[in-house]
């Protein structure tokens, strides 16, 4: 005869179905020796059921997830970051090494994410993934606040006349583009600083300017940075740092 192991694990331990479910979810039991964090999953008497050293009956804290989108991937309608179209890049084998928060991954950590500001298909850099409330809120709610920083591969030496008209701005979409802040990276690359740009502005400066656009890179959104993470790769946000 077979049980859920949900039910498995609270007839062996003594404890609640809810705690059984929340020990499962969060990684701490081994079927046969192997993490499950199915609490539906079927189980007999064969087979072995344990609860690691350390478990806390605790329901999962929300996570955020930075990711290096590398070129050609789609992030959905602009306006419309899709969350979903990145899921089957986030897998563990793509973690970050420089990941130093400590956390564990669990299935969980991957439903529910909202994906914050998308990017263009041909850019690459860092996106935002979130489950937590209060970190959509500052990204998307409070989006005109947020600074978002880009490095602009124009393929042809920019000249001192050109960047002056990058800083001059320009309407887009009706709206005056303000806070913008262009500086020389090198003599191929201007660096852009500006509050969460609509797709399409950046290349639009760039051609008000008579400038190309050969990449597209942003490495930092607020206080996050890119630094570290190689294409494709992700990691967690760590409990210290802050947008």
């Amino acid at each position: 005869m077979t049980l859920r192991l949900a039910k498995r694990l609270a007839q062996e331990t003594g404890c609640s179905r809810n705690e059984a479910q929340q020990y499962i979810e969060g990684g701490w039991v081994l079927v046969d020796g192997q993490v499950c964090e199915e609490p539906g999953l079927r189980v007999g008497p064969e087979n072995r059921v344990v609860l690691a050293a350390g478990a806390r009956a605790e329901a999962a804290p929300p996570v955020t997830l930075l990711f290096h989108k590398p070129v050609g991937l789609d992030t959905g309608p602009a306006g419309k970051p899709d969350a979903g179209l990145i899921l089957p890049a986030l897998t563990l084998a793509m973690r970050s090494a420089v990941d130093r928060s400590g956390i564990r991954p669990l299935k969980k950590h991957f439903v529910g994410l909202q994906l914050t500001d998308g990017l263009e298909t041909q850019a690459s850099g860092l996106l935002v993934l979130t489950q937590d409330w209060r970190v959509a809120r500052r990204l998307v709610d409070d989006a005109v606040r947020i600074e978002h920083e880009y490095i602009v591969d124009t393929g042809t030496q920019v000249s001192d006349e050109q960047l002056a008209r990058i800083n001059q701005g320009m309407q887009f979409n009706g709206k005056a583009v303000t806070g913008l802040k262009a500086s020389r990276q090198s003599e191929t690359r201007v660096r852009i600083v500006l509050k969460t740009p609509p797709r399409g502005l950046i290349e639009r400066l760039c051609t008000e300017a008579g400038l190309g656009l050969v990449a597209l890179r942003r490495i930092r959104i607020g206080r996050s940075p890119l630094a570290g993470l190689e294409p494709g790769q992700w990691r967690y946000l760590a409990g210290y740092e802050k947008f």
